[in-house]
């Protein structure tokens, strides 16, 4: 597996990594995602797309927030994703990430692991 780091972005509240790992790219937010910080999520998942890979992994591990702001930066990445053959694997999520995804609906529209490992090996 390729696990080289293609990239990050930070601010104060939310901290984006982005690595190769085969054919998908992991991209981790760690912090709180919502208007203030939904581009520093959103520009790494383009440039993922626009750099070929249509398998994204989204690890929700450390995505401590998100509003509806960052649900729709996930939500955009996942047509973008689809277009191009591939889609977006959501993986690890909090409880509260998690019930944000539950209560809108969007759960039903991602693919959803319980974990990164199980995430990368569908």
């Amino acid at each position: 597996m390729d696990r080289g780091t293609v990239g990050s972005a930070q601010s104060g509240r939310l901290l984006v990594e982005v690595r190769e790992e085969g054919l998908s790219a992991v991209v981790t937010p760690a912090g709180e995602l919502d208007h203030h910080t939904a581009d520093l999520l959103r520009e790494p998942l383009e440039d993922c797309l626009e750099r070929g890979f249509a398998r994204l992994v989204v690890d929700c591990s450390r995505l401590e927030f998100c509003d509806s702001t960052g649900l729709n930066v996930l939500l955009g990445a996942r047509l973008k994703a689809e277009d191009a053959g591939g889609g977006v694997h959501l993986a690890g999520m909090l409880p509260l990430v998690a019930r944000v995804l539950e209560i809108t609906g969007a759960a039903a529209v991602f693919t959803v692991h319980d974990t990164l490992d199980a995430a990368l090996r569908e």
